[in-house]
């Protein structure tokens, strides 16, 4: 019996439907491309950075059902996380991870404590000055991060809009780490917390 061989038109819808899929999985599951839109995060980011965040890493979201797969771990302080911004789910945000539920974070003399002990590592909090601004900021009143939320910080303390003003930002917010700065080529590096 000899097999009816495909047109070649029917091959190539095989082949884009397959990329297609491919290309759907990739960014749902593995990683997905950003533009840093602000200097919140400078001088960790620049305006205009195109950057990868990886979203296995603390669990990827299914689309459609907003059901949250199982990661490989928490977010731990210093990872940089891009999440659904808090005051408005339809954009995205870039901070730095703070703290996590059951955690008290307060602003001092421009030092970063978390459970009553000042954050000395990663180096990105050493040469940070962080004001005191926004209702979830102020000095001398410590505030404890809810359960299934965490507290975010950008690294441009005098003109990030963060948590100290809009609170915490959902468990279920999250979307991923960012890794790597790609384009522009000249700053194409590993994103650490450094």
């Amino acid at each position: 019996m000899v097999k009816k061989k495909k047109s070649w038109f029917m091959e190539l819808v095989e082949i884009i439907v397959v990329a297609f899929l491919l290309a759907f999985a990739i960014k749902v599951f593995v990683f997905e491309l950003y533009k840093i839109p602000s200097g919140s995060m400078i001088p960790t980011l620049l305006v205009d950075d195109r950057i990868v965040v990886v979203k296995f890493i603390y669990g990827p979201r299914l689309p459609f059902i907003n059901i949250r797969l199982p990661g490989f771990r928490e977010p731990k302080i210093g990872d940089i996380v891009v999440f659904k911004a808090p005051d408005d789910p339809t954009k995205s945000f870039i901070k730095r991870f703070i703290a996590g539920p059951g955690e008290t974070v307060e602003i001092k003399d421009g030092k970063l404590i978390v459970n009553g002990k000042a954050v000395e590592g990663p180096p990105a909090f050493r040469r940070v000055y962080y004001y005191n601004r926004g209702d979830y900021g102020l000095e001398g009143k410590p505030i404890a991060v809810p359960e299934d939320s965490y507290f975010m910080l950008g690294d441009n303390s005098a003109s990030s809009r963060d948590s100290r003003y809009w609170g915490f930002v959902p468990k279920s917010y999250l979307i991923g780490k960012a890794v790597l700065v790609i384009l522009p080529f000249n700053r194409m590096q590993i994103i650490t917390d450094k």
